[in-house]
């Protein structure tokens, strides 16, 4: 066989494989050895010198195996190079097994470019002295158009392209976990995900790849996702560069669920944008089951409204002489005495108490109590939850099985959780923050302003003041259907504060046909102050919620400017700015029967004819003991999801945490009726 049929045998071997590769890969190695390699490896006799060097040692030839000579095609995971054909002769046959065997002990390192459809020299000729024509044959491919790129990007920026993606696509085989896939597939199809639907398709074809991938020995992974990486895309083969990656990353890497949803939605979503679904998957549902029904609380689950035939007289702070017959233990000359009729002389004055001494001193001696229902007390809205089964296992921290529910479904009614939620600083030395489209949906943009003393505004339009920590770190545009929305100022650091006078008030940028008002609130030195303003803003309209003033030496004081005359509405039947006939006072259920160390003490005053008109969640996490810890995102799921069901003259009323500033006007009846105005 002579050179000229050789390359013929390779030419045809490199058009075979060509049909159905989408790519050519080259492998990393010595090209100066390669072309060595191929010169040695030529059988005794076969490569003598002709002239002043070897017969098959030319210039020709030597570009082509320096520049194609490492060349693979990648199919199904195997490699094949260009000298894998078989010639059946003597001369050639040892040299390309060399050359094969060479390439193929060598990783996969790059795509191969070439801007050029032909690769060497296919023949040429030299004239001899003795005026004889010679015909040399070398090593020559002809590339199929599919190999050869006619872009103006340069063969460095090709490969480097490609060799970016490949190494983030093995990356993120490596790093993201089958588990953490099949997780967040799961959350797609509860819809529990935001924006989640877009990447269903991207996902699913990943952990086709995942599955594969994980079931290769370590030098297969390499060429691998060399050979998948050019098939994928940007999409899958960076898929570690993006959004949802950051999720599998995290959720691979044992980061809490919930959290790492949050910081997924954080970089997706619209500014702002807070989850609502709790977060679950099938097998933690599995799970959390298994658990309930091994510990015996699947009969703790049903929950309804509580009512007066629930609570014993050990738990009663006070209750109405309609509400004494109802209550279990209540002795019978407590009962005759509540009966008594009063006709007590009136005293208009307005007397200040703590709510210690109110308990201590005034309920005592109390037939009957009115308090005072104000627009702001919306948020103190409560209901008692109790079991339906009486005699089920208690799954709470204290020793009964009674929970309780504020309006909008949190356990400590607050706004600061709100903030904090959505990404506000709360633990500042002084916050302002503020909050609307609470009942109706109120699209308005409102904006949170504050004036310090040097006449600095910080608002949207210049959010911090690092001179003086000031910073507003929650800035609402485009409030969301049935999502408070919150905004937030808040200082840091006393030592930078300036002295003297911050005024705050709310702007409304721009009226989009809201009507509900806002509430405020401004903390500082562990006090809570709470402000409702119910009226309809107009475009451009500012309204002054509260001057602080701040001196070193003194601290801070603050003076209310938000106008009170506010318009009544209806709160769970009841209409506000009236007083309310109270049926019964109590302490929460977790200070019930003398436990102490349960969580913070919450002061209820259940009102007669109080109806909760909302879906209250039947327990909450932070309720729940120990031993369901491990299933919070699956209680969390199951609180919000198990219905309350009805009862008749429920439990419900408002009520005040001992952790937060507020006060109630309560009118009380005994042997003389007073107006005493309640400091929580």
């Amino acid at each position: 066989m002579n050179f000229g049929e050789f390359k013929v045998l390779m030419q045809e071997h490199f058009k075979q494989m060509s049909k159905d590769a989408t790519h050519l890969f080259e492998v990393e190695l010595d090209k100066d050895v390669l072309w060595n390699l191929y010169l040695d490896s030529y059988p005794d006799g076969k490569n003598e010198i002709f002239r002043q060097r070897r017969e098959h040692d030319c210039s020709c030839c030597r570009h082509f195996i320096k520049n194609i000579g490492n060349v693979v095609f990648l199919v199904n995971n195997k490699i094949t190079t260009i000298w894998d054909f078989e010639t059946g002769d003597i001369t050639f046959q040892p040299v390309i097994d060399v050359l094969s065997k060479f390439v193929k002990s060598q990783l996969v390192s790059n795509i191969y470019v070439s801007k050029d459809k032909k690769i060497g020299t296919n023949k040429n000729y030299e004239n001899c002295e003795n005026g004889k024509i010679i015909e040399w044959e070398h090593f020559f491919l002809e590339l199929p158009d599919k190999f050869v790129d006619k872009s103006n990007k340069s063969e460095g920026d090709i490969k480097g392209g490609f060799r970016d993606t490949r190494n983030v696509f093995k990356r993120s085989l490596d790093e993201i976990t089958e588990e953490s896939l099949l997780t967040v597939l799961e959350l797609i199809s509860q819809n529990s995900l935001y924006k989640g639907e877009e990447w269903k398709a991207v996902l699913t074809e990943f952990l086709k790849y995942k599955k594969a991938y994980d079931k290769l020995s370590a030098e297969e992974k390499e060429n691998y996702t060399w050979e998948q990486s050019v098939k994928v895309g940007g999409s899958i083969g960076r898929i570690k560069n993006h959004s949802i990656g950051t999720l599998l990353i995290n959720i691979s890497e044992g980061m809490d669920l919930d959290l790492a949803v949050k910081k997924y939605e954080a970089i997706v979503a619209p500014e702002n944008y807070k989850r609502s679904k709790p977060i679950y998957t099938k097998k933690m549902l599995d799970d959390a089951k298994k658990t309930l029904q091994e510990l015996g609380y699947m009969d703790s689950l049903n929950r309804r409204f509580a009512t007066l035939n629930d609570i014993t007289v050990n738990n009663i702070l006070f209750s109405n002489k309609d509400s004494a017959k109802r209550i279990s233990g209540l002795d019978i000359f407590d009962e005759m005495s509540s009966s008594i009729p009063v006709n007590p002389k009136k005293f208009s004055k307005v007397e200040e108490v703590s709510i210690d001494n109110f308990i201590k001193d005034i309920l005592p001696t109390a037939k009957e109590l009115e308090v005072f229902l104000e627009n702001k007390h919306a948020s103190n809205m409560v209901s008692l939850i109790a079991p339906e089964n009486k005699d089920s296992k208690t799954m709470f921290k204290w020793d009964n099985n009674f929970s309780w529910s504020y309006s909008g479904n949190i356990t400590d009614s607050s706004m600061k959780d709100k903030v904090k939620s959505a990404g506000g600083n709360v633990e500042g030395v002084l916050r302002f923050s503020i909050q609307w489209n609470d009942d109706k949906f109120d699209s308005n943009d409102l904006d949170a302003h504050c004036y310090e003393p040097n006449g600095n505004l910080i608002y949207y339009g210049a959010k911090n003041n690092i001179r003086t920590t000031g910073q507003l770190d929650v800035d609402i545009q485009r409030p969301r259907e049935n999502e408070p929305a919150v905004e937030n100022i808040t200082w840091t650091d006393k030592g930078r504060m300036q002295e003297g006078t911050y005024r705050f008030l709310v702007h409304n940028f721009s009226n989009r046909g809201g009507r509900g008002g806002f509430r405020a609130e401004v903390e500082f030195d562990g006090q809570i102050f709470t402000f409702d303003y119910a009226k309809e803003l107009r475009q451009d309209e500012k309204v002054q919620v509260a001057e602080v003033t701040f001196y070193k030496v003194k601290g801070f004081t603050i003076k209310e400017k938000l106008p009170s005359n506010v318009s009544s509405k209806e709160i769970w039947g009841l209409k506000t700015n009236q007083f309310i006939p109270v049926s019964v006072v109590c302490y929460s259920p977790n200070w019930w029967d003398g436990q102490h160390n349960q969580g913070h003490r919450h002061y209820m005053f259940m009102l007669k004819d109080c109806i909760n008109t909302e879906q209250p969640s039947s327990f909450y996490n932070e309720f729940l003991n120990q031993e369901l810890n491990t299933h919070r995102k699956v209680m969390e799921a199951l609180g919000s999801k198990l219905a309350v069901k009805d009862a008749n003259d429920q439990l419900s009323g408002i009520a005040f945490s001992s952790t937060k500033r507020n006060e109630l006007l309560v009118k009380v009846k005994g042997n003389m009726e007073r107006m005493v105005k309640i400091k929580f």
